[in-house]
């Protein structure tokens, strides 16, 4: 039998918003967004890479798209930190009542995951490109389907607690605020 943990036994339930932000919404999706262009747009900038690494002039719509990445991936750092900031001095809604223990703890470990990757991808980029490292090309191409496992997990979870367990998770991360009573 799972546990139990009602809001009010969460350490930060007492000063946990009814819902998100709008600056909160809008860099979820707009970072979503970008981390999803990146995966799937990432030629140019892999063909950039190679012809580099063997020392061959880069092809300019190589180079297009590589300066591309580059700029997109910069941005996702930055939103991404701008996103922390605001979660560490705003906060987050607490986690609907009655959610076991190990839907909890998926939650926690996918979100703590998610930051983590959104955060590393950059740096692990930008060392190799702009660096040189190219053990951190390596590390930045494990995290490629490392972060779609993440999303999906993520995104399963938020239709599960829409569609399934009928809890606000979904529609608090579209509307600004918003919450049902539990």
């Amino acid at each position: 039998m799972q546990a139990k943990i009602k809001n009010s036994e969460t350490p930060m339930a007492s000063k946990s918003p009814a819902g998100y932000s709008l600056s909160q919404i809008l860099l979820h999706w707009l970072i979503a967004l970008l981390v999803l262009y990146q995966i799937f747009f990432h030629e140019g900038m892999e063909h950039a890479y190679e012809e580099l690494s063997k020392g061959e002039a880069i092809n300019p719509s190589n180079a297009l798209g590589a300066s591309i990445h580059q700029f997109v991936g910069i941005t996702v750092l930055v939103l991404a930190i701008l996103r922390l900031i605001i979660r560490m001095a705003r906060g987050v809604p607490a986690a609907p009542a009655g959610q076991s223990a190990i839907k909890l703890r998926i939650a926690a470990a996918t979100q703590h995951i998610l930051y983590l990757l959104i955060v590393l991808m950059p740096i692990t980029g930008a060392l190799a490109w702009f660096g040189g490292i190219s053990f951190m090309a390596v590390i930045h191409q494990i995290g490629v389907p490392l972060i779609l496992i993440a999303v999906f997990v993520h995104f399963a979870g938020a239709l599960m607690q829409h569609f399934i367990a009928k809890t606000d998770v979904l529609v608090r991360m579209v509307k600004p605020g918003s919450s049902r009573a539990a």
